[in-house]
């Protein structure tokens, strides 16, 4: 299958996945308001709740650049300063058609980087202090092409929204196991109290399973389209081994790690880790 094709199917397959996330979150609503209002209509326990949601992802797709950047500490780069990181992005913007991306600079010493915003109008790099220190000009263009690849394939969109509804699904299974340990009301009925618990459980880590299953393979095609870039697959692969020999792990808020160029926690062997091995990625760059 061709590149293209294989982001095009991906992207398609990424709606599918985003469906049943939705489907999730309405069955969490309905069960807890089954079990806390159950005089309630159900069509107004679900259309309050899904109101609710969608001001909340709303708020979360407007606001998540912004929120992120906030969070990791990033700052402004200086155009000065960095001249040589705006030149290579530059110039990889104009030979893959896309809109330059606002860069920005983190404060960590390991290497790495991650790609926000909504759309390719407005997106956003971030590399550390670590990625512009250590690594040479293709290794570092080769991480900035696997970004840029991010925010050309739509990446960035289909995470954004994924995480403001795991996010609220992660609540209110919250909200709701520690609630129901204080009793719900007298008259909700039995089934609703056994599903509510078991959907407290589960849907969490299901809801994080379809993110592990759009995130993963985005990586890789991330990885292929950022070596198409730059026509030097080598040089992704060179940073990508610099950065399996570092020592330390980064200190980041465990809620935007998925978004990082590699897992800062560790290699991404887990079978809960968001990205994939990086002695596989490094392998498939290696033999294009």
């Amino acid at each position: 299958m061709m590149l293209e094709d294989q982001i095009t199917w991906n992207r398609r397959k990424s709606y599918l996945l985003l469906f049943f996330v939705p489907l999730i979150l309405l069955a969490l609503i309905f069960v807890s308001g089954r079990i806390f209002v159950p005089r309630a209509s159900p069509f107004l326990i679900l259309a309050a709740g899904s109101g609710i949601s969608v001001l909340y992802v709303l708020y979360s797709y407007f606001r998540s650049d912004e929120m992120i950047l906030r969070v990791v500490g990033a700052q402004k780069a200086d155009e000065e300063k960095y001249k040589q990181l705006y030149d290579l992005m530059e110039g990889l913007s104009i030979s893959s058609g896309t809109p330059m991306p606002e860069l920005y600079v983190q404060e960590k010493k390991e290497i790495n980087a991650f790609a926000t915003g909504r759309k390719p109008e407005d997106g956003k790099v971030c590399v550390t202090k670590g990625a512009l220190e250590k690594l040479e000009k293709d290794e570092l263009e080769g991480v900035l092409a696997h970004e840029l690849a991010h925010i050309k394939n739509h990446d960035i969109l289909f995470m954004t929204v994924a995480v403001a509804l795991i996010g609220m699904i992660s609540i209110l299974s919250e909200i709701l196991l520690h609630s129901m340990f204080f009793g719900g009301d007298d008259e909700a009925p039995p089934w609703a109290i056994g599903v509510g618990i078991a959907l407290a459980i589960l849907a969490p880590i299901s809801a994080r399973m379809v993110q592990l299953a759009m995130s993963r393979k985005r990586e890789y095609l991330a990885d292929a389209s950022g070596a198409k870039m730059t026509r030097y697959p080598d040089g992704l692969a060179d940073a990508l081994e610099k950065i399996s020999n570092q020592h330390s792990k980064m200190e980041v808020n465990k809620a935007v790690s998925h978004l990082y160029f590699s897992n800062p926690f560790g290699s991404g062997k887990s079978l809960m880790s968001t990205h994939p091995p990086i002695e596989e990625r490094i392998k498939r760059l290696r033999e294009m």
